[in-house]
């Protein structure tokens, strides 16, 4: 009996694998797989867009020739960006910003996000409210400015890690990974064992989340490296200038020296501007998208587990 009623188990799925599919369906997934392309090409053309456009003359982008491949193809926008000295200082500055700065807060938030995510933390429930609220309010960038200065970090390498290192939302993030990962059986019996809550943390905890760390490493790393409006308000020395700001001040002279100069000396400013342009925007955003491969297969799982529930 057992074997008759396997072969008219798989019987009954060959048959249900081979019935013949309406023709509402066929253009139910013709139309779904028609918005899902028309998506992606807005999604992917203006970042072809921008790469196409470095390459191409200023000229014929202005003019709107430049549609799928580059027109008067040219490296003079990278030789110029390249050129200029401060380029390499920011590179140099941004990728110390960026390794410190994701250090500094992976060792101020993942930690404050396991001890909120332990149910014997006396007061848990108000110290989360308090992360909570600075959510939606903040003590206002004059507040912030005079903080800072107090403490010494005003026009320093430390005023771009320490003291907008600890995020609310990554520690809300991170906490619900512990909460919904971590099960309280295996505290218990690590307890029976003889372990701490420190030996814990880094034994077992960590080893385990190391999707929710790479997250949350990645959200960091990515808003160091784009940060610059920080860097605008509290640093002045020009060689601990991010990449970020130091593109901004290019392109900003090159359109002042543009608007000003009369004549040929003009039209130059506004073409090494105009070269310059996307060629700010690849140099800044490639290297940190090379980041992501090496991460990408923890971040649907960091980022699912850790939006179950706030």
């Amino acid at each position: 009996m057992t074997t008759t009623s396997g072969r008219q188990g798989l019987h009954a799925s060959h048959r249900r694998n081979h019935v013949r599919r309406q023709p509402r369906d066929v253009v139910f997934d013709a139309v779904l797989y028609l918005i899902c392309f028309l998506l992606l090409i807005l999604i992917l053309y203006p970042l072809w867009f921008i790469v196409i456009a470095s390459f191409s003359d200023p000229s014929a982008v202005a003019g709107g020739h430049v549609w799928f491949v580059p027109v008067g193809f040219t490296l003079d926008g990278y030789e110029e960006l390249l050129n200029q000295p401060n380029v390499w200082v920011g590179y140099r500055n941004t990728i110390l910003y960026t390794v410190t700065g994701t250090l500094f807060g992976l060792a101020v938030n993942i930690p404050a996000a396991y001890a909120l995510s332990r149910r014997d933390l006396w007061g848990r429930k108000a110290l989360m409210g308090l992360f909570v609220f600075t959510m939606f309010f903040s003590g206002g960038l004059i507040p912030i400015f005079l903080t800072v200065q107090e403490l010494g970090l005003y026009n320093s390498f430390w005023v771009m890690v320490v003291p907008f290192s600890v995020s609310a939302y990554n520690v809300i993030v991170a906490r619900t990974f512990f909460e919904t990962s971590l099960p309280p059986d295996l505290w218990d019996a690590a307890q029976i064992d003889g372990c701490g809550n420190l030996r814990f943390f880094f034994t077992i905890a960590l080893p385990l989340s190391k999707a929710v760390v790479s997250v949350i490493a990645l959200w960091t790393a990515v808003g160091q490296w784009n940060c610059y409006f920080n860097a605008l308000i509290y640093i002045r020395d020009e060689n601990l200038y991010p990449l970020a700001l130091i593109m901004r001040n290019i392109l900003v002279t090159q359109q002042i020296q543009s608007a000003l100069g009369t004549g040929e000396a003009a039209l130059i400013a506004l073409r090494k501007a105009n070269l310059m342009r996307y060629a700010m925007i690849i140099v800044a955003t490639v290297p940190i998208m090379c980041v992501y491969p090496f991460v990408q297969k923890y971040f649907d799982q960091g980022v699912m587990i850790g939006a179950v529930k706030g």
